[in-house]
């Protein structure tokens, strides 16, 4: 698809009003549209003068939306962030959108659902805590946390 410069300032500024963005996606975005790294440049610097793009308030969307939807650990989303070229001054301030009380209620719900979901033969009480142990690390939950919930909630 091919957009001027004016077309595809336009179509890149109704994106990022529709959903916060990050300057990496927008780069990709360019890219797949085959402007020249003089432009993207140009275009990106002027989604984040006109405050289209901004790091920490994508960060702190990310982290909100990912905890709580998708129920994502901290690991997961940070990794997730990272692949996104997102500095690691506002990865820090997204993840203080985290509730530490909230983020343990989430691991231990967890458990409750995977425990439930799982059958339940005699025997297999190693085997169903190992699985779940392994769901929640999948999920990007720490280690740690993870054995400390799984402990509390006696499965």
């Amino acid at each position: 698809m091919s957009y001027s410069f004016l077309e595809a300032k336009a179509k890149l500024e109704a994106l990022c009003a529709y959903q916060e963005r990050c300057q990496y996606e927008m780069n990709q975005k360019l890219i797949s549209w085959d402007f020249l790294e003089e432009q993207r440049n140009q275009l990106i610097a002027d989604l984040i003068s006109n405050n289209f793009i901004n790091e920490e308030r994508f960060a702190s969307a990310f982290v909100s939306g990912k905890f709580r939807i998708k129920k994502w650990g901290k690991n997961k989303i940070k990794s997730h962030l990272r692949m996104k070229q997102i500095s690691d001054y506002s990865i820090e301030r997204g993840m203080n959108e985290i509730d530490p009380d909230e983020y343990w209620k989430t691991i231990l719900e967890l458990i409750e659902k995977k425990a439930k979901d799982l059958s339940t033969k005699k025997g297999d009480h190693w085997v169903k805590r190992a699985k779940i142990y392994t769901f929640l690390l999948s999920r990007g939950f720490e280690s740690d946390l993870v054995s400390d919930a799984i402990k509390e909630s006696n499965i």
